[in-house]
């Protein structure tokens, strides 16, 4: 079925939906799952979405919250030849204990996601970036589940772009 989105049309191609029943990192139970991380193995797709985010903001270095961003944020970087960074879901104990990777101090960050639906991991993102520095305001997600992530980065200064709401993945 075609949604009118690209994206989602893509998307919904590459079996990024799936049916059941799912606990998402919010903790909230869901009877759907979204998995751009598996989809966004496919270089083209990858590509893709990497154009698609390029054209939503301008921004001198693209951050990706790991696991889901990070290959979205490389992929974006090398598309527009702009550095990336990684911000690391949590403290190690070895080696650099840096959060963030990348030099990110006094520079416009754009975040990326692969989903959002609280908004938690993009407002984590958010944080560590402007702890080390960074000046992040947008916030892109390949895919907005419309669980709130929207109004909770609003909250603290930062707009969300989506790609793809879910509606539109649940429609097609």
């Amino acid at each position: 079925m075609v949604t009118g989105n690209p994206i989602a049309d893509r998307l919904i191609a590459a079996g990024a939906i799936t049916f059941g029943t799912f606990t998402l990192a919010s903790g909230a139970t869901s009877p759907y799952y979204v998995d751009i991380k598996t989809a966004s193995t496919d270089p083209d797709l990858l590509a893709d979405l990497a154009r698609a985010v390029v054209k939503t903001a301008g921004f001198e270095v693209v951050a990706g919250v790991a696991v889901g961003g990070v290959p979205l944020a490389v992929a974006v970087s090398l598309v527009t030849g702009r550095p990336f960074a990684i911000v690391r879901s949590g403290a190690k104990d070895h080696g650099r204990a840096d959060l963030v990777i990348g030099q990110v101090s006094g520079r416009e960050v754009l975040l990326v996601e692969d989903v959002t639906t609280s908004g938690g991991s993009a407002l984590y993102g958010v944080e560590e970036l402007r702890r080390a520095g960074a000046h992040v305001e947008h916030v892109v997600t390949i895919v907005d589940r419309e669980g709130g992530a929207g109004e909770r980065l609003a909250a603290a200064g930062v707009r969300l772009d989506a790609l793809v709401r879910a509606r539109e993945l649940l429609a097609g």
